[in-house]
């Protein structure tokens, strides 16, 4: 099989003919260990390639095959894990100087789990400065890009894990979801993202910060690889308190499930963002889809308030938490607006904190009433198409300003509530941009989402679409 064939094969693809004896661990690894070598340098998706750990997971997991062990559900696939989340004997950096050497002594659940399922780690990809914001640059690796256009981001703050994804670099990532971090890149690289519901995939240790908003969840090229993932990783464990118990049935099998007869609601700017155009015009062609499908598509204005100062005030605040012990002294290795972030943090009271809190359980209310009569919310992912990746975001979007947040006014309310929601392609603007749109599910709703999002992608195929490098 050719190199160039084997890295484009999707995960469960990979899994079911390694399982047949059909493709050789070692060969799909050293393929894919090669892309990223000739890549890397370009994207900056990967800050650790882990060349000899690969290699011996994949020659483990050949002689496994070989024995008639009994295999796990990835069993042989490459993947790649965000350099916030644990890795046991592997430099977890956060993307942060203040962690360069850090090399941890246990594994995030997730990334455990993978492993025991016969996961094959390649490394770890880059990421905002402990996942702070939602573009790929930190003061340790700095620039990530993006594959469709090397001057553009890959969004963030698990832009490197899209970008290694929508560049052959292997078919599965693990990214994290705290305002968006997950669903934005997908969206700017055009691979599927999928947050899971709050608490599916537990936490365990990791970086601190991101108290109630923090979502595990992977990055692929198609929804049931993603779904093959959440598979793996999601149940309940007590190293995490929040954590849901496991679900019956598989995430691969509710793909299946159709959503015909489905009550859906598009709306193309929540009541109150504003939006670029050719993002609008991609993301309504897309959410019009689901009216072929089967479903009741209505067009809606939910009528719900921006959270957006809500949403900062409860970041500031954990992350002049967990950080503000560090300044001043670390303020000379960390990102200029990390260190303006935590000192805002410093000025917020906890009187402010509680009240943010509070203002989130209404805001559930509001949400949950919008819930009862929709099965499926779809909204674009991101206001805007990729922007520079040297350049901040935008502070203006179709000709009016907007605020720190405007350009991705979309994700972090879904965060808040904890409610499943997925990213998949909507298409390309006429620069050969990705366009993202979000489905948004029920509270703990993520079969309906994956089956939205599988029956979606059936009828508006994207993996043959590859970035010319």
């Amino acid at each position: 099989m050719a190199a160039d064939d084997i890295v484009w094969r999707s995960a469960v693809e990979c899994a079911a003919l390694i399982r047949r004896k059909e493709l050789s661990p070692v060969e799909l690894t050293e393929a894919v260990l090669a892309r990223i070598d000739a890549l890397n340098p370009r994207l900056n998706a990967f800050c650790l390639v882990a060349h000899d750990v690969a290699r011996r997971l994949a020659r483990e997991a050949e002689i496994a095959v070989l024995k008639g062990e009994p295999l796990g559900a990835l069993h042989g696939v490459p993947v790649s894990v965000k350099d916030v989340l644990f890795t046991r004997g592997m430099r977890t950096t956060g993307g942060s100087r203040l962690y360069a050497e850090l090399i941890p002594e246990v594994d995030a659940v997730s990334v455990g789990r993978l492993k025991a399922a016969g996961a094959v780690l390649l490394g770890k990809t880059t990421t905002s400065e402990f996942g702070f914001k939602a573009v790929t640059d930190s003061p340790l690796f700095g620039v990530t890009r993006n594959p469709w256009s090397l001057e553009h981001t890959p969004g963030g703050s698990s832009g490197g894990a899209a970008a290694a994804v929508a560049s052959g670099c292997g078919a599965i990532a693990l990214g994290s979801d705290g305002g968006g971090s997950v669903r934005i890149p997908a969206a700017f690289c055009g691979v599927v993202g999928v947050k899971p519901s709050y608490g599916r995939v537990p936490l365990g240790a990791g970086f601190p910060g991101w108290d109630h908003v923090s979502h595990v969840g992977p990055l692929a090229r198609t929804v049931r690889d993603a779904a093959a993932v959440l598979d793996v990783i999601a149940g309940g464990d007590d190293r995490d308190r929040e954590s849901l118990p496991r679900e019956p049935g598989s995430y691969v099998d509710a793909c299946d499930a159709g959503v015909k007869g489905l009550n859906v609601a598009w709306t193309p700017d929540l009541g109150f963002a504003r939006v670029d155009p050719a993002v609008l015009e991609l993301t309504g062609d897309a959410a019009a889809t689901f009216e072929s499908l089967g479903c009741h598509v209505e067009v809606v204005n939910p009528g719900w308030e921006n959270l957006e100062e809500v949403f900062s005030t409860l970041i500031a605040a954990q992350f002049y938490a967990a950080w503000a012990d560090e300044l001043p002294a670390a303020e000379p290795r960390l990102d200029p607006a990390l260190v303006r972030f935590i000192r805002r943090g410093g000025s917020i009271t906890a009187r402010d904190y509680l009240r943010a809190r509070a203002r989130v359980a209404e805001y559930w209310e509001e949400v949950r009433a919008f819930s009862e009569r929709f099965d499926l919310l779809l909204t674009p992912t991101t206001a805007v198409a990729p922007f520079a990746a040297a350049g901040p975001p935008p502070r203006e979007v179709d000709g009016e300003s907007v605020s720190v947040l405007g350009w991705m006014p979309f994700t972090y309310p879904f965060n808040l509530t904890g409610q499943p929601a997925v990213s998949v392609p909507a298409g390309f603007t006429a620069d050969g941009l990705p366009v993202g749109l979000q489905i948004v599910g029920r509270r703990h709703a993520d079969r309906a989402v994956l089956a939205a999002a599988a029956a979606y992608e059936a009828v508006r195929p994207w993996s043959a679409q590859r970035p010319a490098l």
